[in-house]
């Protein structure tokens, strides 16, 4: 076993995983043995791709370390019938030397590998050792929020506290019991997160939001819950990595950086959608339908951005938009209007088919404490007055929560 960690993991890290401590010479051994079949597998295979299904924040930990030491291409897999299954299947030759391949969401297709090399995933960790920081991992540690969580807590030389397969419950249960003091996590499940907290609240210093647009109403809710912690969000994916972070307090981010750019990555809209251009950006996509951004750099994210005044802001995504009898519509933006209804604690706005228009919206919406159904349906009737009529969800539907996927995303169907 290797005494001395690479210089990215600092030697005092603790991870607590479903309640097992493990500290760096348990990452260690697990790391050697890993390393072991690396070298082995990839001296036998045409691709040279070292495959782990990164349930486990310790595995994908250990397998950084070893596909690093062994200097070979890692694939952190997280989709597909088959775990941890090679991709021999790719058409094209695995590139030579340590890089990591991040599976995409796949919400419109199958799933894509995009390369990164290490430099780049770790290109926006920020800060200096901190041994009393409690990470709480609220994203699967095989996909590319989940991974900056994880090298963070690794860099930091503090605690990383994760439930494996656990949803908003039982993770704020772990928040509480582990008093967790940094969360990042999807809007959507920060709202299932503060139910499922009820009163109580972790002494948390640190609240992170990503993968998801953000609504002002949340922000201010963050801001009033938990009063003594720096409240930011940050814009990242798989594709792009990690762009930047908003640190003000409000939704969207400034216009100006779309003449500007911030923090090394270059802004602009192209018939409304976000383009960048990232020193922080993958490499490429590999084996079939591989690809890379343009000649230039630029790279479209497919997320509408409207300006308003000296704000830029989220309006979902392009290819989330559903055809309601010939008029676009986007859910996302109908859904951001029921967040903001006071009565209104969480809600999803997506698409069902209907033989005359073709598709109709439907919302599914989880009534404040102590509001009444009739109350919380008038709300939601004013809500959506002025909106065109055929972005006016036509079945309304109440419930207690919304359920989340496993990236801690709402599932949208229905996209056309």
């Amino acid at each position: 076993m290797s005494a001395v960690p690479p210089p990215w993991i600092d030697p005092g890290v603790r991870l607590i995983e479903a309640d097992t401590h493990l500290g760096w010479p348990d990452i260690a051994a697990a790391a050697d043995a890993l390393e072991a079949t690396f070298r082995r597998e990839s001296g036998m295979a045409t691709v040279g791709i070292a495959t782990v299904e990164g349930d486990r924040a310790s595995t994908v930990a250990a397998a950084l370390i070893a596909a690093e030491r062994a200097n070979v291409p890692l694939f952190l897999k997280r989709h597909g019938p088959n775990p941890g299954a090679p991709v021999a299947e790719d058409a094209t030759p695995a590139m030579p030397g340590f890089a990591v391949l991040l599976e995409t969401s796949g919400t419109t297709g199958a799933p894509k590998r995009a390369r990164h090399g290490f430099d780049r995933l770790r290109g926006r960790l920020r800060g200096a050792p901190d041994p009393d920081a409690r990470w709480l991992l609220t994203f699967e540690p095989a996909s590319f929020a989940g991974l900056q969580v994880i090298l963070t807590a690794l860099a930091s030389g503090g605690t990383l506290v994760s439930v494996p397969g656990g949803g908003a419950a039982e993770l704020a249960q772990a928040a509480l019991r582990h008093a967790v003091t940094h969360v990042s996590a999807t809007p959507s499940f920060w709202r299932a997160f503060l139910m499922a907290l009820g009163n109580a609240g972790p002494p948390l210093a640190s609240v992170t939001l990503g993968g998801e647009a953000v609504d002002q109403p949340l922000l201010d809710r963050l801001a009033a819950r938990f009063p003594g912690a720096k409240l930011r969000h940050i814009y990242a994916s798989t594709e792009a990595g990690a762009l930047f972070a908003v640190t003000d307090g409000r939704a969207g981010f400034p216009a100006s950086w779309l003449e500007t750019g911030v923090d090394g990555v270059a802004l602009r809209l192209c018939d409304g959608v976000l383009e960048v251009r990232s020193p922080r950006a993958m490499t490429g996509y590999a084996g079939p339908g591989g690809g890379a951004p343009d000649a230039d750099g630029w790279l479209s994210t497919g997320d509408v951005v409207e300006v308003r005044g000296d704000r830029a802001l989220f309006a979902g995504r392009l290819d989330g938009r559903v055809n309601v009898g010939g008029v676009k519509v986007s859910p996302e933006a109908v859904e951001q209007r029921l967040l903001g209804v006071p009565d209104v604690q969480d809600a999803l706005v997506r698409a069902a088919a209907n033989p005359i228009t073709g598709h109709i919206l439907t919302a599914t919406v989880v009534p404040a404490p102590g509001v009444t159904e009739a109350d919380v349906r008038a709300a939601v009737r004013e809500a959506i007055a002025d909106l065109p009529p055929a972005a006016r969800p036509r079945v309304i539907t109440l419930a207690d929560h919304i359920p989340l996927g496993s990236a801690g995303k709402k599932t949208r169907e229905g996209a056309a």
